[in-house]
């Protein structure tokens, strides 16, 4: 069993064994990337990435074997090139992060230990979206509400919202246009979703009809 977890690279690197890592961590790759897609939204070339990140990890480790540091920050660099321009939610920069280490892992030889261990997060994450883990109260909100400065952003909406929600909480307030509007940004839990219309128009008669945005708190904060 020990052997069958050990390194296929043994001392010199042929091209056969360069092509079955290679070959490896494209399949683990694919594999991930199918977990991946189950009950999350993405695109095609987040796809394609996760596909395609573990062989370019597998490549950069096999060439640098004998500066494994150098390698992995290369490598590192390189697979969160997407999260420095674009907004990257928690489960793309873990996937990107699995997707490192398989490379990582098959760059290094082990390729069955990689096998092993991408099935077994693989599981992991269709466990997790199976059974919903961590999954916040349909009920919760994220609130933005744009007011002109004359409003005492502290109070004006405390009656509304106390009569429509079970809680709420005031957790940022920003400037806009010069300081002559207040963007005033609530967390609340309705009593009832279905009366969300109902007070988002009385929000807009006390604001002056200037814009409000509410969104599911889950949304809201999974951006990184």
């Amino acid at each position: 069993m020990s052997n069958l977890f050990g390194s296929i690279f043994n001392g010199t690197l042929t091209v056969g064994l360069f092509l079955l890592a290679v070959i490896v961590s494209i399949v683990l790759g694919l594999l991930l990337s199918l977990a991946f897609m189950y009950r999350n939204t993405y695109t095609k070339s987040f796809i394609s990435a996760l596909v395609l990140v573990p062989a370019i990890e597998t490549v950069v480790i096999m060439l640098v074997n004998d500066h494994i540091g150098v390698g992995l920050s290369v490598a590192g660099s390189f697979a969160l090139i997407r999260f420095r321009s674009v907004k990257g939610n928690a489960k793309e920069l873990t996937a990107i992060f699995l997707a490192m280490t398989i490379g990582i892992i098959c760059g290094t030889g082990y390729v069955m230990l990689a096998a092993l261990y991408t099935v077994l997060l693989c599981a992991v994450m269709f466990g997790l979206e199976a059974l919903n883990f961590g999954k916040i109260s349909e009920n919760e909100r994220y609130l933005k509400i744009t007011i002109p400065e004359s409003l005492n952003y502290d109070e004006v909406f405390e009656d509304i919202l106390g009569r429509y929600t079970d809680r709420h909480e005031l957790v940022s307030i920003k400037t806009l246009t010069l300081g002559s509007l207040f963007r005033v940004e609530y967390v609340i839990t309705m009593k009832d979703p279905k009366q969300l219309k109902k007070m988002i128009d009385e929000l807009r008669t006390r604001n002056g009809n200037l814009e409000i945005m509410c969104a599911k708190a889950s949304v809201s904060r999974e951006e990184l």
